[in-house]
Protein backbone atom coordinates (compact mmCIF):
# COMPACT_ATOMS: atom_id res chain seq x y z
CA UNK A 1 0.00 0.00 0.00
CA UNK A 2 2.05 2.66 -1.03
CA UNK A 3 1.57 6.49 -2.60
CA UNK A 4 -1.72 6.99 -1.42
CA UNK A 5 -1.39 10.89 -0.45
CA UNK A 6 -1.48 12.31 -4.07
CA UNK A 7 -3.94 14.58 -5.78
CA UNK A 8 -7.02 13.10 -6.54
CA UNK A 9 -8.57 10.20 -5.58
CA UNK A 10 -8.73 7.88 -8.96
CA UNK A 11 -4.83 8.59 -9.20
CA UNK A 12 -4.64 7.54 -5.49
CA UNK A 13 -6.99 4.74 -6.17
CA UNK A 14 -4.72 3.61 -9.48
CA UNK A 15 -1.07 4.07 -7.86
CA UNK A 16 -2.65 2.13 -4.48
CA UNK A 17 -4.01 -0.29 -6.00
CA UNK A 18 -1.08 -1.00 -8.52
CA UNK A 19 1.31 -1.75 -5.19
CA UNK A 20 -1.78 -4.19 -4.19
CA UNK A 21 -1.27 -5.71 -7.03
CA UNK A 22 2.14 -6.67 -6.60
CA UNK A 23 1.42 -7.91 -3.37
CA UNK A 24 -1.40 -10.30 -4.38
CA UNK A 25 0.60 -11.80 -6.50
CA UNK A 26 3.11 -12.56 -4.40
CA UNK A 27 1.01 -13.86 -1.94
CA UNK A 28 -1.42 -16.10 -4.69
CA UNK A 29 2.27 -17.57 -5.77
CA UNK A 30 3.67 -18.17 -2.67
CA UNK A 31 6.82 -15.75 -2.79
CA UNK A 32 8.03 -16.67 0.22
CA UNK A 33 11.87 -16.74 1.68
CA UNK A 34 12.88 -19.37 3.94
CA UNK A 35 14.73 -17.67 7.43
CA UNK A 36 18.39 -18.91 8.14
CA UNK A 37 17.09 -19.28 11.86
CA UNK A 38 18.22 -22.39 13.49
CA UNK A 39 14.61 -23.77 14.11
CA UNK A 40 10.97 -22.69 12.93
CA UNK A 41 7.88 -23.19 14.79
CA UNK A 42 5.42 -23.16 11.50
CA UNK A 43 1.31 -22.42 12.15
CA UNK A 44 0.78 -22.05 15.55
CA UNK A 45 -2.35 -21.41 16.44
CA UNK A 46 -3.46 -18.50 18.70
CA UNK A 47 -7.17 -18.88 17.31
CA UNK A 48 -9.44 -20.65 15.85
CA UNK A 49 -9.79 -18.45 12.72
CA UNK A 50 -7.18 -20.50 9.55
CA UNK A 51 -5.78 -17.09 9.95
CA UNK A 52 -5.00 -16.57 13.38
CA UNK A 53 -1.49 -18.50 13.04
CA UNK A 54 2.31 -18.19 13.74
CA UNK A 55 5.63 -18.76 12.50
CA UNK A 56 8.53 -18.29 15.59
CA UNK A 57 12.14 -18.01 14.45
CA UNK A 58 14.21 -19.38 17.25
CA UNK A 59 18.44 -18.60 17.65
CA UNK A 60 20.59 -21.11 17.78
CA UNK A 61 20.41 -21.36 21.47
CA UNK A 62 17.66 -19.04 22.87
CA UNK A 63 18.36 -17.83 26.40
CA UNK A 64 16.27 -16.09 28.50
CA UNK A 65 15.37 -14.44 24.30
CA UNK A 66 13.92 -11.07 23.69
CA UNK A 67 11.50 -11.62 21.40
CA UNK A 68 9.95 -9.16 18.06
CA UNK A 69 6.63 -9.86 17.01
CA UNK A 70 5.90 -8.92 12.98
CA UNK A 71 2.85 -7.45 11.58
CA UNK A 72 2.73 -8.05 7.81
CA UNK A 73 1.04 -5.18 5.86
CA UNK A 74 -1.44 -5.48 2.51
CA UNK A 75 -4.06 -2.92 3.04
CA UNK A 76 -5.95 -4.98 5.40
CA UNK A 77 -7.12 -7.28 3.12
CA UNK A 78 -4.13 -9.24 1.87
CA UNK A 79 -0.44 -10.20 2.78
CA UNK A 80 0.54 -13.35 4.56
CA UNK A 81 3.40 -14.52 7.78
CA UNK A 82 5.92 -15.75 4.90
CA UNK A 83 6.01 -12.89 1.86
CA UNK A 84 9.10 -11.98 0.37
CA UNK A 85 9.90 -8.82 2.67
CA UNK A 86 8.26 -9.82 5.91
CA UNK A 87 10.65 -12.27 7.23
CA UNK A 88 13.55 -11.41 5.48
CA UNK A 89 15.97 -9.78 6.06
CA UNK A 90 14.75 -9.36 9.67
CA UNK A 91 14.77 -13.01 10.63
CA UNK A 92 18.13 -13.38 10.02
CA UNK A 93 19.60 -10.24 11.55
CA UNK A 94 17.34 -10.81 15.03
CA UNK A 95 17.85 -14.55 14.96
CA UNK A 96 21.56 -13.80 15.30
CA UNK A 97 21.75 -11.31 17.29
CA UNK A 98 19.77 -14.00 20.17
CA UNK A 99 15.99 -13.09 19.47
CA UNK A 100 13.10 -14.83 18.87
CA UNK A 101 11.47 -13.54 15.73
CA UNK A 102 7.67 -14.34 15.52
CA UNK A 103 5.47 -13.35 11.90
CA UNK A 104 1.65 -13.64 12.14
CA UNK A 105 -1.40 -13.94 10.26
CA UNK A 106 -4.45 -12.20 11.20
CA UNK A 107 -8.29 -12.27 9.99
CA UNK A 108 -8.24 -9.93 6.67
CA UNK A 109 -10.89 -7.67 5.37
CA UNK A 110 -14.30 -8.17 4.92
CA UNK A 111 -13.59 -11.22 7.37
CA UNK A 112 -12.35 -8.98 9.67
CA UNK A 113 -12.08 -4.82 10.23
CA UNK A 114 -9.30 -3.21 11.18
CA UNK A 115 -10.58 -3.25 15.00
CA UNK A 116 -11.04 -6.99 15.07
CA UNK A 117 -7.74 -7.28 13.55
CA UNK A 118 -5.93 -5.64 16.25
CA UNK A 119 -8.36 -7.98 18.54
CA UNK A 120 -6.33 -10.71 16.69
CA UNK A 121 -3.13 -8.70 17.38
CA UNK A 122 -3.65 -8.43 20.64
CA UNK A 123 -4.45 -12.29 21.30
CA UNK A 124 -1.39 -13.10 19.53
CA UNK A 125 0.42 -10.87 21.46
CA UNK A 126 -0.90 -13.10 24.44
CA UNK A 127 0.23 -15.93 23.35
CA UNK A 128 3.23 -15.02 22.66
CA UNK A 129 3.76 -13.85 26.56
CA UNK A 130 2.26 -17.28 27.55
CA UNK A 131 4.56 -19.45 25.42
CA UNK A 132 7.97 -17.62 25.29
CA UNK A 133 9.84 -19.48 28.20
CA UNK A 134 8.91 -22.47 26.04
CA UNK A 135 11.21 -21.12 23.44
CA UNK A 136 13.71 -19.83 25.39
CA UNK A 137 12.09 -16.34 25.81
CA UNK A 138 11.68 -14.04 28.24
CA UNK A 139 7.96 -12.83 28.20
CA UNK A 140 8.68 -9.35 30.06
CA UNK A 141 10.95 -8.59 26.61
CA UNK A 142 8.62 -8.64 24.00
CA UNK A 143 8.62 -5.68 21.24
CA UNK A 144 6.02 -5.26 18.34
CA UNK A 145 6.66 -4.77 14.94
CA UNK A 146 4.61 -4.09 11.91
CA UNK A 147 4.56 -2.56 8.20
CA UNK A 148 1.98 -0.90 6.37
CA UNK A 149 -1.42 -1.76 7.68
CA UNK A 150 0.68 -3.88 10.05
CA UNK A 151 1.90 -0.90 11.49
CA UNK A 152 -1.27 0.78 12.01
CA UNK A 153 -2.55 -1.86 13.93
CA UNK A 154 0.45 -2.22 16.15
CA UNK A 155 0.73 1.88 16.68
CA UNK A 156 -3.06 1.46 17.79
CA UNK A 157 -2.21 -1.21 20.23
CA UNK A 158 0.65 0.88 21.35
CA UNK A 159 -1.70 4.03 21.36
CA UNK A 160 -4.20 2.67 23.83
CA UNK A 161 -2.17 -0.50 25.67
CA UNK A 162 -5.86 -1.74 27.31
CA UNK A 163 -7.12 -3.04 24.00
CA UNK A 164 -4.30 -5.76 24.13
CA UNK A 165 -4.36 -6.15 28.29
CA UNK A 166 -8.39 -6.50 28.35
CA UNK A 167 -7.64 -9.63 25.95
CA UNK A 168 -5.12 -11.36 28.40
CA UNK A 169 -1.65 -9.85 27.05
CA UNK A 170 0.17 -7.52 29.57
CA UNK A 171 2.57 -4.30 28.70
CA UNK A 172 5.44 -4.69 26.48
CA UNK A 173 8.44 -2.84 25.90
CA UNK A 174 7.77 -0.71 22.60
CA UNK A 175 6.94 -0.60 19.45
CA UNK A 176 8.43 -0.39 15.65
CA UNK A 177 5.88 1.46 13.42
CA UNK A 178 7.34 0.85 9.58
CA UNK A 179 5.68 3.57 7.49
CA UNK A 180 2.09 2.72 8.89
CA UNK A 181 -0.78 2.96 6.08
CA UNK A 182 -3.05 4.81 8.62
CA UNK A 183 -1.97 6.83 11.39
CA UNK A 184 -4.27 9.63 11.41
CA UNK A 185 -7.26 7.87 10.25
CA UNK A 186 -9.44 11.13 9.97
CA UNK A 187 -7.09 12.70 8.66
CA UNK A 188 -7.11 10.43 5.83
CA UNK A 189 -10.66 10.08 5.04
CA UNK A 190 -11.36 14.03 5.19
CA UNK A 191 -8.39 14.09 2.42
CA UNK A 192 -8.26 12.77 -1.18
CA UNK A 193 -7.78 8.41 -0.86
CA UNK A 194 -7.69 5.83 -2.41
CA UNK A 195 -10.93 3.78 -2.53
CA UNK A 196 -9.91 0.62 -0.75
CA UNK A 197 -9.71 2.89 2.74
CA UNK A 198 -14.03 3.58 2.21
CA UNK A 199 -14.37 0.01 2.19
CA UNK A 200 -11.76 -0.70 5.20
CA UNK A 201 -12.76 1.97 7.53
CA UNK A 202 -16.13 2.34 6.40
CA UNK A 203 -18.19 5.93 6.11
CA UNK A 204 -18.15 6.38 10.15
CA UNK A 205 -16.61 9.24 11.61
CA UNK A 206 -16.64 7.80 15.48
CA UNK A 207 -15.22 4.95 13.64
CA UNK A 208 -12.18 6.21 12.10
CA UNK A 209 -11.56 7.40 15.34
CA UNK A 210 -11.55 4.90 17.26
CA UNK A 211 -9.55 2.59 15.15
CA UNK A 212 -6.89 5.78 14.77
CA UNK A 213 -4.01 5.70 16.58
CA UNK A 214 -3.53 9.65 16.53
CA UNK A 215 -7.02 9.65 17.97
CA UNK A 216 -6.52 6.76 20.30
CA UNK A 217 -3.27 7.83 21.90
CA UNK A 218 -3.08 8.53 25.53
CA UNK A 219 -0.56 8.71 28.56
CA UNK A 220 -0.29 5.33 29.27
CA UNK A 221 1.09 4.64 25.50
CA UNK A 222 4.26 2.76 24.76
CA UNK A 223 7.41 4.20 23.70
CA UNK A 224 7.63 3.61 19.62
CA UNK A 225 9.76 4.39 16.89
CA UNK A 226 8.15 5.61 14.19
CA UNK A 227 9.78 5.02 10.68
CA UNK A 228 8.16 6.84 7.47
CA UNK A 229 9.10 6.99 3.92
CA UNK A 230 10.48 10.31 2.98
CA UNK A 231 8.99 9.33 -0.53
CA UNK A 232 5.28 9.55 0.37
CA UNK A 233 3.75 13.03 0.82
CA UNK A 234 1.79 12.43 4.06
CA UNK A 235 4.17 9.97 5.66
CA UNK A 236 6.67 11.71 7.98
CA UNK A 237 4.40 14.87 8.76
CA UNK A 238 1.18 12.56 9.76
CA UNK A 239 3.99 10.17 12.01
CA UNK A 240 5.68 13.70 13.40
CA UNK A 241 2.09 14.93 14.86
CA UNK A 242 1.78 11.92 16.15
CA UNK A 243 5.07 11.93 17.88
CA UNK A 244 4.67 16.00 19.10
CA UNK A 245 1.38 14.71 20.36
CA UNK A 246 2.72 11.56 21.96
CA UNK A 247 5.47 13.29 23.97
CA UNK A 248 3.25 16.39 24.93
CA UNK A 249 1.44 13.36 26.81
CA UNK A 250 4.96 12.44 28.34
CA UNK A 251 5.00 9.35 25.99
CA UNK A 252 8.31 8.62 24.18
CA UNK A 253 8.23 8.89 20.67
CA UNK A 254 10.71 9.63 18.20
CA UNK A 255 10.37 9.64 14.20
CA UNK A 256 12.89 7.85 11.28
CA UNK A 257 12.29 9.39 8.44
CA UNK A 258 13.64 7.10 5.66
CA UNK A 259 14.26 7.81 1.68
CA UNK A 260 12.76 4.44 0.34
CA UNK A 261 9.99 3.48 -0.71
CA UNK A 262 6.75 2.13 1.24
CA UNK A 263 7.86 -1.48 0.41
CA UNK A 264 11.43 -0.79 0.78
CA UNK A 265 10.86 0.11 4.46
CA UNK A 266 9.97 -3.43 4.88
CA UNK A 267 12.35 -5.42 2.65
CA UNK A 268 15.26 -3.63 3.55
CA UNK A 269 15.24 -3.92 7.17
CA UNK A 270 17.70 -5.99 8.59
CA UNK A 271 20.25 -5.72 5.83
CA UNK A 272 23.33 -4.03 7.40
CA UNK A 273 23.46 0.09 6.98
CA UNK A 274 22.36 3.32 9.37
CA UNK A 275 18.58 2.38 8.78
CA UNK A 276 18.65 -1.34 10.71
CA UNK A 277 21.58 0.40 13.02
CA UNK A 278 18.77 3.00 14.21
CA UNK A 279 16.35 0.58 14.70
CA UNK A 280 18.43 -1.80 16.97
CA UNK A 281 19.35 1.21 19.02
CA UNK A 282 16.06 1.96 19.71
CA UNK A 283 15.77 -1.48 20.82
CA UNK A 284 18.71 -0.92 22.81
CA UNK A 285 16.77 1.98 24.20
CA UNK A 286 14.50 -0.20 25.75
CA UNK A 287 17.26 -2.14 27.26
CA UNK A 288 17.29 -5.07 24.96
CA UNK A 289 20.46 -6.60 23.59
Amino acid sequence: MASVWISGQRGAERRAWSSIAGGLACFLIGCVVAAAAADVRRDLAYGADANQRMDVYLPAEPRHAPVIVMVHGGAWMIGDKANAGVVEPKATHWTKAGYVFVSLDYRLWPKAGPLEQANDVADALAYVEKHAASWGADSSKVVLMGHSAGAHLVALLSSSPSMATARGATRWLGTVSLDSGAIDVPGIMNSPHAGFYDRVFGNDPARWREASPIDRLGRDALPILLVCSSRRLESCPHNRAYAAKAQGLGVRASVLPEPLSHGDINATLGQPGGYTDAVDAFLRSLDLP
